[in-house]
């Protein structure tokens, strides 16, 4: 089928639909006429894409379809009818579809601190070049500790909860580099790792655990997820896979952009741990468990809820009537 004879063939029913989508107000039968151009016009896309793909006379008549469907349904969707889409399909979808590139991003976290902490606290020199020994000993019965307790409870789960949302914003929102989100997971491990051998040199491994642990454990697992999403934004740029390096770029970011909103709330009931939970003087293993039940439901939102959002066809991406008709393309 040629192109321009299909384009010349159907140009005055196209102009037709637009006019109609322009027009103020339509009685009746302006309706009816609107929604059987809308459906032939339709028809007419598919006839175009399939004969060239993508093409200007395509992309005129996607902008002529896409007003035309505005003009059918009305107003746009009320936001507040969107939300239990974005937290029950969106979110989990999005979350799921890193829990690899997570898995990795935790392991090469874990190691990382692993061998700095048990490079340092072997090495007497090493430690002693962390400062006096006042000074370490300062930090390792009192400060660290102290850090915990020194401000209000709801002052401190504040002030963490906005700093951990906006180094997992910066992971996602900067992973197109491909560098942040490592130098931001290597820091944070070097300097946890620091830290455990400074308070192992000192006997006070259980102290640094018990107090890391309780919201640790979500808020690490937090920083590892935004960090998965940027590398995975970024692995969109470098294998873009069948389509152009733009559209895979932009649908990457769409969908994984979700993540770092997501992650505001769950950092947010890891602040309310880290401030009302990890200071106080309760046994150990209420506190760990208290973490431990919040890394739990996060999990189970991200991976069972999320593999079944994944398995009624979610990405966390928008849909094609909030994007647009995507590009056909072979493979």
């Amino acid at each position: 089928m040629d192109l321009d004879a299909l384009t010349a063939a159907h140009r005055a029913e196209w102009e037709r639909l637009d006019e109609l989508t322009r027009t103020r107000r339509l009685a009746g039968a302006d309706v009816d006429e609107l929604v059987t151009r809308y459906r032939a016009a339709s028809a007419d896309l598919a006839d175009v894409k399939t004969t060239a793909g993508r093409s200007p006379q395509a992309d005129h008549l996607s902008l002529i379809l896409a007003r035309a469907r505005l003009r059918l349904t009305g107003a746009s969707e009320n936001v507040l009818r969107r939300i239990p889409r974005f937290f029950v399909l969106q979110l989990p979808a999005a979350l799921y579809r890193v829990r690899g590139a997570t898995l990795g991003v935790t392991v090469g976290f874990l190691l990382i601190a692993t061998l700095v902490a048990t490079w340092i606290a072997s090495d007497p020199a090493l430690v002693a070049s962390l400062g006096s020994d006042a000074q370490l000993a300062s930090y390792a019965q009192d400060q660290f500790t102290a850090y915990y307790s020194e401000n209000p409870a709801a002052v401190f789960a504040g002030t963490v909860w906005t700093n951990n949302a906006w180094i997992a914003a910066q992971c996602v929102l900067f992973g197109i580099s491909g560098v942040w989100p490592v130098y931001v997971v290597a820091q944070n491990a070097v300097g946890l790792g620091t830290s455990a051998a400074v308070m192992a040199s000192y006997d006070r491994l259980d102290v640094f655990f018990a107090f890391i642990l309780p919201h640790g454990l979500l808020e690490l697992t937090c920083i590892f997820v935004a960090a998965a999403a940027g590398l995975q934004i970024f692995w969109a740029w470098v294998a873009p896979g069948p389509r152009s390096r733009g559209e895979a770029l932009a649908a990457a970011g769409r969908s994984l952009v979700t993540v770092a909103i997501g992650l505001v709330f769950a950092l947010g009931l890891s602040g309310i741990v880290e401030g009302f939970v990890t200071p106080q003087p309760w046994p150990w293993p209420i506190k760990l468990g208290l973490g431990a039940l919040a890394l739990a439901v996060f999990l189970f939102y991200m991976l069972v809820i999320g593999r079944r959002a994944v398995q009624r066809g979610e990405t966390g991406d928008l849909t094609e009537d909030e994007t647009g008709a995507p590009e056909l393309v072979a493979g």
